[in-house]
């Protein structure tokens, strides 16, 4: 450590010597000091926003509404951060409680968003965009007049949102169509089915689980009973959970769900900023299938809760993945609720880690078994997803990042390989050497 002596003049008594000391970097000082000054250029900055403020309600052409202007500047802080974290004003806060409880007024799609355009994947059943005939692959181009192009993902969705009884006009595009479609569609109650299951060949249970909302664990135990009642358990070779296209939801669902299948173990880590924020979450509802061979489909659609689900079951080799790579969200939300009328914000709090310690964030979860589907022709190059690698702004993975995996899942099940190959696994029929037999749970001693 270098001592610097200073001289400094002293009054009534004569002189004072003052000894300076160089400190060494990380000294708490030195960090007081550092953060005094950080301090200072800070409110430096904010003088400038509300310079900028005035200035634009003052000056603009037009007088500009000030919630807007304070609405999009939050906003644009936010979302500077990463894809993830958003400002939502009161009706969008609103709209996503309605969302995660799984009922609201609206068409009865699942979307994404490509090349600019709102993307159908899949109308749900018994909707009024099933029964306006939407098609899995249309391209929303125009909602109500107003071109989807500049919107993000969701601002079109709630653009299609709206009271029960009220109609929205849609323009779609649709391969092999030369002209667009337009659709009027009477908005309803939708109320989703996060899971759905059906018994194949008399042999295997099939779940699919769509999302992770506030009735996807209840939903997902009374789909184990109701197949338990149908296949006896002397005939029941296993169980696929089908986790494809699903875009996640909720963190505790996600931990109950992976509990369905587990009987001890944990379940997922998030870590945060400061190491004291760790959490850890843990098995806590018992097998609910009995130590079962189990099977669970990803693909390049399956993200955040979906992957710590799949993540969980890999790791603790209680299920055997089958599909393609999955989309690589690894990184937790945490909703913070700004007071009343003020909305919330949904901020990127935590990355979430494996039971094996593994972050997927811009990599994904590779499957135990790679099985690619056979895409027509005309979907050729739209059956791909991009993943969070290519994200702009995404929050930088452990290793070598990992971008584009399919997402293509065909409409019949005869065509669908991924099931096929679940199927035959839990059958007990291999055709590669390679592939692992079907994983079962381990009983503890």
């Amino acid at each position: 450590m270098r001592k610097n002596l200073l001289f400094l003049c002293g009054a009534l008594t004569g002189t004072c010597l003052t000894l300076l000391v160089t400190l060494p970097e990380g000294s708490h000082l030195v960090a007081a000091a550092r953060a005094a000054a950080n301090a200072v250029d800070t409110y430096s900055q904010l003088n400038l926003f509300g310079e900028v403020f005035e200035r634009v309600r003052a000056d603009y052409v037009e007088k500009p509404d000030d919630t807007k202007l304070i609405e999009g500047a939050i906003d644009g802080m936010v979302t500077s951060l990463d894809p993830h974290s958003r400002y939502m004003n009161d009706k969008a806060w609103r709209e996503m409680q309605e969302t995660t409880s799984g009922e609201f007024g609206g068409l009865g799609i699942e979307v994404t968003m490509e090349d600019g355009l709102v993307k159908v994947v899949s109308p749900i059943d018994d909707t009024p965009a099933a029964k306006a005939g939407i098609m899995s692959g249309d391209l929303i181009a125009q909602i109500d007049g107003e071109a989807v192009q500049g919107l993000s993902l969701e601002q079109a969705v709630n653009k299609m949102k709206g009271a029960v009884n009220t109609k929205t006009k849609l323009l779609i595009m649709r391969k092999g169509k030369d002209a667009p479609l337009e659709l009027t569609i009477t908005r309803e109650i939708i109320r989703v089915r996060p899971v759905r299951y059906h018994t194949e060949g008399g042999d295997i249970g099939y779940i699919r689980i769509t999302s992770f909302n506030e009735q996807t664990t209840e939903s997902l135990r009374k789909a184990v009973s109701a197949i338990a009642k149908e296949i006896p358990p002397e005939k029941l070779a296993g169980y696929v959970v089908d986790l494809r296209n699903n875009p996640g939801g909720l963190l505790d669902q996600a931990v109950s769900v992976a509990s369905t299948f587990m009987a001890r173990g944990e379940i997922v880590s998030t870590r945060g900023r400061n190491p004291e924020e760790t959490q850890r979450f843990t098995a806590h509802g018992g097998d609910l299938i009995k130590g079962k061979p189990l099977v669970v489909l990803i693909n390049g659609g399956s993200a955040s809760a979906s992957e710590i689900v799949a993540g969980a079951l890999h790791d603790h080799k209680r299920a055997t993945l089958i599909g393609t790579r999955s989309f690589g969200k690894g990184s937790v939300q945490t909703i913070i609720p700004l007071g009343a009328g003020n909305g919330a914000l949904a901020l990127t709090t935590a990355r979430y880690f494996t039971p094996s310690g593994h972050s997927i964030q811009a990599q994904g979860i590779t499957p135990d078994i790679e099985v690619l589907q056979d895409v027509p022709d005309e979907l050729k190059g739209r059956a791909d997803t991009k993943g969070e690698a290519s994200m702009r702004g995404h929050l930088s993975g452990e290793g070598a990042e990992q971008t584009g995996s399919q997402s293509y899942v065909p409409p019949e099940d005869k065509d669908d390989k991924a099931l096929g190959a679940a199927y035959n696994l839990l059958r007990g029929v291999t055709v590669n050497a390679n592939v692992p037999p079907p994983a079962k749970a381990v009983v503890p001693n």
